[in-house]
């Protein structure tokens, strides 16, 4: 998604790396870290998957009493370097059912995790993520920038991320990054279907060519469509599109709270992004969101067990 990282001290992220090395005992040295045991695969799906709504239209909204979805934004970007595969299990130490991560190719094609266009930010390499090779990519080094106990951890691909949800649990919310010609959507979703994970991925975009590819390539994929400000008309839209969810900014969706309600009632779930402050949560599980996607998944967990309470 657009938003900015919250740009922590180095001192602030090499405690909490350093913390997130300990709960996980990592050897954080390319992707071989070393964790307990992977969760069954007969494991249950989260609340907000399983569960029908009340009038029986879909499954991605709320049942009433459930809370919101956690949606871990790219991991857990406060502890460990995002879009990696360590982030992504500091998160799901820390609660969260599903994680957040954007997928764009590499110069010959291959689906890469990385959030931004550029490696320059969260590697030691420097260019544009469709102009370097899957050779160069898997030759950068995703980890020392933020910490010096994460050197060597990889920009991993799709279908590594793919594997490491299936072994070791999780869903993923991911986001088609940019526009994508219907080829390369085409190979996102064959590497979803090789690793056998159609039913744990939700596709989201702002692209939404890239959406109208994906559905027609997979119609099983639910899919979601990423807003930076509210559409004239979100309902009609979302059925143009077929949607599962509308995943609209925090702070388009306080300039029209009562849209939730209006998608609702169209069967449409509402994710809300990128919320990291405590009484926001509050507001919006008031007001009946669906998932929030945070960069503070496991805060937002121990907020929600709080709340039941």
């Amino acid at each position: 998604m657009r938003d900015a990282h919250p740009s922590a001290p180095r001192s602030r992220r090499r405690r909490n790396a350093a913390l997130a090395t300990a709960v996980l005992g990592v050897a954080a040295v390319g992707t071989a870290f070393v964790v307990a045991a992977p969760p069954s695969r007969s494991a249950p799906r989260p609340a907000v998957a399983a569960a029908d709504h009340a009038n029986g239209s879909t499954p991605w909204l709320r049942a009433a009493g459930a809370p919101p979805t956690v949606i871990a934004h790219r991991g857990a970007p406060s502890a460990a370097p995002e879009n990696t595969l360590v982030s992504d299990e500091v998160a799901r130490r820390g609660g969260a059912k599903w994680i957040e991560n954007d997928v764009q190719p590499s110069k010959d094609g291959v689906p890469y995790i990385l959030h931004d266009t550029t490696v320059d930010r969260t590697t030691d390499g420097t260019g544009r993520v469709r102009a370097l090779t899957a050779a160069q990519l898997d030759a950068l080094d995703a980890g020392s920038w933020f910490a010096p106990a994460y050197a060597g951890v990889r920009v991993p691909t799709l279908a590594a991320q793919l594997a490491d949800l299936r072994e070791r649990g999780g869903n993923l919310l991911l986001e088609i990054k940019g526009a994508h010609t219907r080829a390369e959507v085409a190979r996102i979703v064959r590497d979803i279907r090789e690793q056998d994970m159609s039913d744990r991925v939700f596709v989201q975009s702002f692209d939404i060519p890239s959406l109208e590819h994906a559905h027609e390539l997979a119609p099983d994929l639910p899919l979601g469509l990423l807003r930076v400000t509210l559409d004239a008309d979100p309902v009609a839209l979302a059925e143009q599109l077929d949607l599962s969810a509308y995943n609209v900014s925090d702070a388009a969706l306080a300039t029209r709270p009562q849209v939730v309600s209006e998608l609702h009632s169209a069967g449409v779930a509402v994710n809300v992004w990128t919320v990291d402050r405590a009484a926001r949560w509050k507001e919006l599980d008031a007001l009946g969101v669906d998932g929030i996607i945070t960069n503070r998944p496991t805060e937002l967990g121990g907020w929600i067990s709080g709340r039941s309470n």
